[in-house]
């Protein structure tokens, strides 16, 4: 094999690939990028640290966890997105935020060469939810923005409803 050849070669198989999981909430195939995920916990492990939260504003954050001394708002993200109830088995702890997604379960873990950007029929908060399209044999699949879920301002009214709920004191 000439230089030139062997060069082609390694390059084509330097291709950087994005690890990605893959779950599946309400039914529905979803993906989000594996180095966003810090931990993964079964719902049965979680059951004696999440802490109920009382509120109403957002009904898919029903439970807290803490994690080196912050607050993580468990997000059920088939409730979240309005998909068919189920009933979810998986934490995905988020690195980076103060969030954690409850799923139903994880379908895989791939690697893909790109993230395709979302059509312009996304439209409003959709844009803010996904950062991408996830594109498989099997079809294409929404990729979840981990900061994307919960804003800063619903994670100051969070933290208001938890302080309250905490003291016994409406918010």
């Amino acid at each position: 094999m000439n230089r030139a050849a062997h060069a082609q070669a390694k390059t084509a198989v330097a291709a950087k690939q994005e690890p990605v999981i893959v779950f599946v909430a309400g039914g529905k195939e979803m993906a989000i990028p594996a180095g966003a995920v810090h931990e993964i916990r079964s719902t049965d492990s979680l059951a004696g640290e999440a802490a109920m939260l009382e509120q109403a504003d957002f009904p898919w954050v029903r439970h807290t966890i803490e994690r080196g001394g912050t607050t993580h708002y468990v997000v059920s993200v088939g409730s979240f997105f309005g998909l068919p109830r189920t009933r979810p088995s998986l934490v995905l702890v988020l690195r980076g935020v103060r969030c954690a997604l409850l799923i139903d379960r994880i379908e895989r873990m791939d690697a893909l060469p790109a993230i395709y950007a979302l059509p312009r029929a996304f439209q409003g908060d959709e844009r803010r939810w996904y950062l991408g399209l996830a594109l498989f044999e099997s079809g294409a699949v929404p990729m979840l923005n981990p900061r994307g879920l919960l804003t800063s301002e619903h994670l100051e009214q969070l933290d208001a409803r938890a302080v309250a709920s905490l003291s016994g004191v409406p918010a």
